[in-house]
């Protein structure tokens, strides 16, 4: 970047007033670093199982915000690439986002959103509302398409608190498609190649108003069920000591669930398992 600097000063463009997305900047002036560039030749694709691919992700409102969460598994094929990947990241202090899919896009992408959103405010001097957080994400995507049609997808989960909301929907969900599609999801929302267990689960689990705690167990209990049926996502590793992460937003920001807090529900997860196989009832 050298050319782009003339006496130890940043280059004009830093001076410019243009847009307050820090995307776009990168686009116009250093599209190089962008991480949505086709990395093979048009008509190539890449070859299935060579690229690490994470799941699964979910999240539900509860209570007091939305709770976000996933498993820890990578799989490159018929293989387990890495059995502690972290799958949820603040973007910022009140949203979060999960991913699915190719794992080197995905956390480059992660890592570009958190940037977008401190752009933002710092040039705008005010935060972005969740839905503007929501439809910047989806142009991020889109602009991945490319790479998508070649085979690396990636498909965030975006969850968030939402202060302007009425009270009792201020947690809000927002699901994506390969093509950079919005949807907001009501109650609770999964990603992932273990999405059709996990949602499975939910549906029976999940009622307004929960706890954290109830929250964070019907969580724990819709990603063993994926775990169970689906061989790319992990379920709780006892003997490592290996456990999903598990976090909530409300109105105090974003928080991780203690690593002892999610060892002990993931623990408690197993010894009802352990009983009964099948997973709980629904409420009535």
């Amino acid at each position: 970047m050298t050319e782009h600097v003339s006496a130890g000063r940043p280059a004009g463009e830093f001076f410019t007033p243009g847009t307050s997305s820090f995307t776009e900047f990168l686009t116009a002036h250093r599209p190089a670093l962008l991480p949505t560039a086709p990395p093979f030749p048009d008509g190539v694709r890449a070859a299935p199982g060579r690229f690490p691919h994470g799941t699964t992700v979910l999240a539900l409102t509860f209570r007091d915000g939305v709770l976000i969460a996933g498993d820890r598994r990578a799989t490159m094929g018929n293989l387990i690439a890495q059995r502690d990947l972290e799958k949820v990241h603040p973007a910022d202090d009140l949203t979060a986002v999960a991913f699915a899919g190719t794992v080197g896009l995905a956390l480059d992408m992660v890592r570009l959103y958190q940037v977008e959103l401190t752009h933002f405010e710092k040039i705008e001097g005010i935060p972005m509302t969740l839905a503007a957080k929501a439809t910047r994400l989806a142009a991020m995507i889109r602009q991945n398409l490319a790479q998508a049609m070649q085979g690396l997808a990636v498909v965030p989960l975006l969850a968030g608190y939402d202060a302007t909301a009425a009270q009792g929907g201020r947690g809000r969900i927002f699901g994506f498609d390969a093509a950079g599609g919005l949807y907001e999801k009501r109650d609770f929302h999964v990603e992932g190649s273990g999405s059709p267990y996990a949602r499975g689960a939910l549906k029976k689990l999940y009622r307004p108003g929960l706890t954290r705690r109830d929250a964070a167990l019907a969580a724990l209990q819709a990603l063993y069920d994926a775990a169970d049926d689906d061989s790319a996502t992990g379920g709780p590793d006892l003997n490592r000591r290996i456990f999903p992460v598990v976090s909530v937003i409300t109105e105090n920001g974003f928080e991780r669930l203690a690593e002892t807090e999610t060892e002990e529900l993931s623990r408690e997860t197993v010894r009802q398992r352990s009983g009964r196989p099948d997973g709980p009832h629904a409420t009535p």
